[in-house]
């Protein structure tokens, strides 16, 4: 490398043109370098602004570099862009949905049984109670998955999850079949 002995050597807040083993080319501002996995993290571009790329580079991938001066920290608290708020929410959107789609998967079901709960839960609200899925929150259906399992609710309800279990079920083994 050249411009310097040590990538260890420059600071954060360091500008720098960098080439790579790989061919790229670009200029960045030092975030922070993480000598245990050898990796620079950098701010592409000099601008500043509210959006910047950030890039995770092995050291060992820089060709060559050159200094171009020294800017102010990029991580200076009164210059940062991120929106605490929405990225809070996000979280929190983000582990409601991982709840719910963990909620969706069976415990102790046959992929057959998933794959049944799964076709349903694209017409119709189910959620499972153990190894029994829950249909509308009152038609039960229970293993082997087949209409004559089914059980509760209305009688119209009942035959429409009927219905719709045959069906399903003629399907999933079509595709089966075709697989």
């Amino acid at each position: 490398m050249e411009g310097s002995s040590n990538v260890e050597d420059l600071a954060v807040g360091c500008l720098l043109s960098i080439k790579t083993t790989l061919g790229d080319e670009f200029e960045g501002q030092i975030i922070t370098f993480d000598r245990f996995s050898n990796i620079l993290v950098l701010q592409e571009g000099l601008k500043s602004g509210p959006r910047r790329n950030i890039r995770l580079l092995k050291a060992n991938y820089i060709k060559e570099f050159s200094y171009l001066g020294h800017g102010e920290d990029p991580l200076d608290a009164k210059k940062c862009y991120l929106d605490l708020n929405a990225l809070q929410a996000r979280e929190e959107l983000a582990v409601r949905k991982a709840e719910a789609d963990a909620e969706r998967i069976g415990v102790g079901v046959t992929t057959e049984a998933q794959g049944i709960f799964d076709a349903l839960s694209k017409t119709l609200p189910v959620r499972w109670d153990k190894t029994v899925i829950v249909v509308m929150n009152e038609v039960r259906v229970k293993s082997p998955y087949l209409p004559e399992s089914v059980s509760g609710g209305t009688p119209a309800a009942n035959d429409r999850v009927k219905k719709v279990l045959e069906f399903e079920r003629n399907r999933l083994q079509v595709r089966g079949a075709c697989q």
